[in-house]
């Protein structure tokens, strides 16, 4: 009986025990997953619409704001940039997210029988992912109906091919010339990432299509903003074709084939180069005195004709010899470089001066001006003389000291004294000289040197250049220095020829260049290794342009490295160092070698550019042929990937899984990756007035 008793409470005890560790395992495992839930699968999803006030598409709505629901709590981004309601508001709209809900809020008068678009573009995300609900629109109308039409294209930067992001894009139905400099625009909206735009809610009828950088908010141009314009009226039209789409089985085997309808808006293919044209009003900016000896004057704009100066005071004869001129290529930038010690000397200087401005009606006319230079000495001057004539007199007074120990017989550092005997002695003043560049040349560079105020006389014969043959040194017959271009009067070159596979060495004495303040240079030199040839490629480009044209190649921050004009539709690059380049080619219209920017009140269109759509790789000691035909590739997708810096966002709500294996083109060479998969835009390719029909079959780039 005890023995059952014992047993009984043996396992009702254990089964305590077991009953107890359980619950405090469920317990401790419930406390483990407290605010930590089990994650389920990424969402790659967009938010999506389930309710709208007023209804999408109503027709005549007498309010003045739109809600709409989500499955899901947004946010907005980037609203100011992206978000544009069409036609232009003069108040901005009140734009709110909460929750699920985004509200908008019209504050203009709404206009009656007008179709109204709120385009969000890719601003709507989820708030947890980032997913983006890209090319949402909302429309409706305070008339009987809705205007449906639409347009689309593209907005690239004429002189770069880069697509602007943002930028607004607009049309007038007035199709005066001068409705984009004193009207808003009409409808309007923004262009994507990619530089798309699309312009909805058109009536039929004919219109202007423009770009528009509006940093002045008031949606017309002025002269200093960024724009693009059509020159080509549009009529917004639409267009049917039919489709074949085509469903698979699991094994993918043919399902089903379905044949669809499919509305096109047209036109679909517009292309707006925008650019800036580059307006400054010609005015005098700034004059100053940055030094005794010293004038200098600055313009808002590039100069055509250089001031007339005259000296007032101090009084006195002054010749037409009485400065030096340094400049800017743009003549907007000048340094008047005194060579009278009169004027140096004066306090202040007062000159009649005549010069071009731009009056109050836009005209250039000579302007009369009397101005004042006066030298105020800088304040870190004065800082640094009081200190250096603090040291002046500590020296002469500790040098003092130790004159007066060694008369009396006393041991004193002869080190000391020497350098302090050496720190008091007068110096002679001297101009400063510098090498421009040293080292490793290349064989189309020159032998430069600068100094630091203009010339009045050089001696050649305290110049001295060596060539090495062997490990000797043999020095060689030079000729005058000559200035380094028609500008800079304080940089000078030697006119020479640089021998490929060679080392020079240049040598100038003191007191070979005077200034016009009677400075001589100290001594200066430097050796040069100039490269060989095999180190070199040669580049051969033939062009489908005969003439009229110049190529540039350019590094991987797109800086012109070498340009060469195009003749009879070739253009040779000799000497190239051998590096990977990327190459643009621009139709130069009026011959001057550089790329020039439109007028919209001329009609007139920037300079065409093309780019190379792959990146020239090249070798030392090779000579390569490259041939391009610059309609081939259409003009969107011309401009490779590794050089574009307008690149899209990338997108948080893609499955796809990025393959960072190299693609191989035909030749077997890497090509550059497209990391945002960007595509040409359109159905077709562009046509008007710029981009020629060499490009209508433009899916063959794809």
């Amino acid at each position: 009986m005890r023995d059952t008793r014992s047993r009984i409470k043996y396992y009702y005890n254990a089964l305590v025990a077991i009953l107890i560790t359980t619950i405090a395992a469920g317990l401790l495992a419930g406390c483990a997953n407290i605010g930590s839930p089990e994650g389920g699968p990424r969402d790659y999803t967009p938010p999506h619409v389930v309710k709208t006030s007023p209804a999408m598409g109503m027709t005549g709505y007498d309010g003045n704001k739109v809600e709409i629901t989500f499955n899901e709590i947004v946010n907005i981004k980037d609203q100011q940039k992206k978000v544009v309601v069409s036609p232009a508001q003069r108040n901005p709209p009140l734009i709110k997210s909460l929750g699920k809900k985004i509200s908008v809020e019209l504050r203009d008068t709404m206009r009656p029988e007008t179709t109204y678009v709120i385009d969000f573009s890719n601003s709507i995300e989820d708030n947890n992912e980032g997913n983006q609900l890209d090319g949402y629109a909302f429309t409706f109308s305070t008339g009987s109906e809705i205007d449906s039409l639409r347009i689309s294209g593209i907005v690239l930067n004429a002189n770069n091919l880069e697509p602007l992001q943002h930028v607004l894009v607009g049309l007038h139905s007035n199709l005066s010339d001068t409705a984009f400099t004193r009207l808003p625009l009409e409808r309007i909206t923004r262009t994507n990432d990619l530089g798309q735009f699309t312009i909805m809610g058109l009536k039929p009828g004919r219109y202007h299509v423009f770009a528009l950088n509006d940093v002045d908010g008031d949606y017309r141009m002025a002269r200093t903003e960024d724009i693009a314009f059509l020159d080509r009226i549009i009529e917004p039209s639409t267009s049917t074709f039919t489709s074949q789409d085509t469903t698979f089985t699991f094994d993918h085997r043919i399902d089903t084939v379905v044949t669809a309808t499919h509305t096109e808006f047209l036109p679909n293919n517009i292309l707006l180069t925008m650019f800036n044209e580059n307006y400054q009003a010609l005015y005098l900016k700034t004059t100053s005195r940055p030094s005794p000896s010293k004038l200098h004057i600055m313009f808002g704009a590039a100069v055509d004709t250089l001031p007339r100066l005259q000296v007032l005071q101090p009084h006195g004869i002054y010749g037409d010899d009485w400065y030096r001129l340094e400049r800017t290529a743009r003549a907007d930038s000048l340094t008047y470089w005194l060579t009278d010690s009169t004027l140096i000397k004066a306090d202040s200087i007062m000159v009649a001066a005549q010069y071009l401005k731009v009056d109050s009606t836009d005209h250039v006319v000579w302007y009369n001006d009397t101005i004042k230079f006066a030298y105020t000495k800088p304040a870190y001057l004065v800082r640094q003389e009081r200190e250096q004539q603090k040291e002046h007199d500590e020296n002469v007074k500790r040098l003092t000291q130790l004159r007066e120990r060694m008369a009396q017989g006393k041991d004193v550092d002869s080190t000391e004294v020497a350098d302090l005997e050496k720190a008091l002695a007068p110096h002679t003043a001297t101009a400063k000289m510098e090498i421009v560049k040293k080292g490793a040349l290349e064989v189309y560079d020159s032998i430069k040197v600068k100094i630091d105020a203009p010339i009045r006389h050089i001696d050649m014969t305290r110049v001295s250049l060596e060539m090495k043959h062997d490990s000797l040194w043999e020095e060689l017959p030079v000729a005058d220095f000559v200035p380094a271009d028609d500008y800079d009067i304080l940089t000078f070159k030697l006119p020479m020829q640089l021998e490929p596979d060679s080392s020079y060495r240049l040598t100038v004495d003191k007191g070979a260049f005077t200034t016009i303040y009677g400075l001589e240079n100290d001594s200066v030199s430097a050796e040069f290794r100039i490269k060989a040839l095999e180190e070199y490629a040669n580049l051969l480009v033939r062009v489908n342009v005969k003439s009229g044209a110049f190529i540039e190649l350019l590094d991987n921050t797109e800086k012109p490295i070498r340009s060469q004009t195009v003749v009879d539709g070739v253009a040779t690059f000799d000497n190239v160092p051998a590096e990977s380049y990327y190459m643009r080619l621009t139709l130069d219209s009026n011959g001057n070698g550089r790329w020039d920017t439109g007028n919209y009140a001329l009609h007139l269109q920037p300079e065409e550019v093309y780019y190379f759509p792959k990146v020239v790789k090249l070798r030392s000691n090779w000579d390569v042929e490259q041939l391009w035909n610059i309609y081939e590739t259409a003009l969107d997708l011309q401009k490779p990937e590794a050089i574009k810096k307008n690149k899209p966002e990338k997108k948080n709500n893609s499955l796809e899984k990025n393959d960072n294996k190299k693609k191989k083109n035909g030749n077997g060479e890497d090509e550059d990756e497209d990391e945002f998969n960007s595509r040409g835009f359109g159905n077709a390719t562009y046509s008007g007035n710029k981009y020629r029909d060499y490009q209508n079959d433009r899916n063959r780039t794809r």
